[in-house]
């Protein structure tokens, strides 16, 4: 039975096994960030409206998308000769990148590296060997409590990722990151690929431009203050994807924030013609269209390239219990 003024109900795409396309706080989507905006680059905030594809304006011929893995091997601990303990966390983590080449209508691997490490504050920790394979020591500050030893991955891993793109970057190409750029501002023509918006930056108003995208177009170029400085230039875009929940298909785009905006905004129109090509489809991944084809792709190589999980937490744990003789 319907009734005035009930709310519309829509199900997420993604497969609930991946969390969800928009994951809001608790106060809901309309929940506002601490970061400040400054909606007023492209267009002034009361002229906000729908940006389509520009006249003229083309996909490069070569488009790099760049992504890391990371895996917990084991969780470890270290009795110090003060009777302290620390905890630790042998992981493995790779980044690898595809090269794409639109004009052959072909994608290829265009390199891979795997590390791996021990994270821990622990003083006294040493390189554990588990057979032929090797966790150096990454001390980490602070408690080094084990809940927040995990995320101590991602700084090496993101600069593996730096250095596999620098590897196989060409003139005129585009570098896609899957995620936020983070310490990757430096790299020109590159491109911060946000798929789970976990937070909302824009009032209302200029949220309902947003959710009211079809696919193909995005929104205008905004800039975000994150802590003391500006974090970046930032645009929503809609993939294909068939209409329903208001954050469908929805990803954040960002560049770095020494760009002008001009550059900012040229590059805006480069990724609407160029991102909507690599949507998946629901009927092959469980987060359609937002995970990009050929990154699901290169994201199944690099787990298999770390090796197997089970077989490296026995050596890991016949490592410590030698160790411990």
């Amino acid at each position: 039975m319907s009734g005035a003024g009930r709310p519309q109900f829509f199900v997420d795409a993604w497969d609930p096994a991946y969390g969800a396309s928009f994951e809001a706080s608790p106060g809901g989507p309309a929940a506002p960030s601490s970061a400040q905006v400054d909606p007023d680059v492209e267009l002034p905030t009361a002229d906000w409206r729908a940006v389509g594809p520009r006249a003229g304006v083309h996909a490069p011929e070569v488009v790099l998308l760049v992504d890391g893995v990371r895996r917990i091997d084991a969780s470890v601990w270290t009795a110090e000769s003060d009777g302290v303990s620390y905890p630790g966390v042998a992981a493995s983590y790779a980044a690898g990148v595809v090269r794409c080449d639109l004009g052959r209508g072909a994608a290829e691997m265009a390199g891979a590296r795997v590390a791996r490490g021990l994270f821990t504050a622990s003083p006294s920790a040493q390189e554990m060997v588990a057979g032929s394979v090797r966790y150096p020591v990454h001390r980490v500050g602070g408690s080094g409590e084990l809940s927040k030893l995990p995320a101590a991955v991602q700084g090496p891993l993101t600069a593996l990722e730096v250095q596999v793109s620098d590897a196989a970057r060409t003139d005129g190409d585009l570098l896609v990151v899957d995620g936020p750029l983070r310490a990757r501002r430096q790299l020109p023509r590159t491109l911060g690929y946000v798929k789970t918006q976990h937070s909302q930056y824009l009032d209302a108003r200029l949220t309902a431009v947003v959710t009211a995208l079809e696919p193909g177009q995005r929104c205008p170029v905004f800039r975000l203050r994150v802590g003391t400085g500006w974090g970046g230039w930032s645009w929503y875009l809609r993939l294909p994807v068939a209409r329903g929940a208001p954050w469908a298909g929805i990803v954040r785009v960002e560049c770095s924030p020494d760009l002008e905006p001009t550059e900012a905004v040229a590059l805006a129109d480069l990724s609407l013609v160029t991102l909507p090509r690599f949507a998946s489809t629901p009927y092959k991944d469980p987060r359609a269209p937002q995970n990009l084809v050929p990154i699901a792709g290169l994201e199944r190589r690099l787990r298999a390239l770390l090796g197997d999980a089970r077989l490296l937490h026995r050596a890991l744990s016949a490592a410590a219990r030698r160790a411990r003789r």
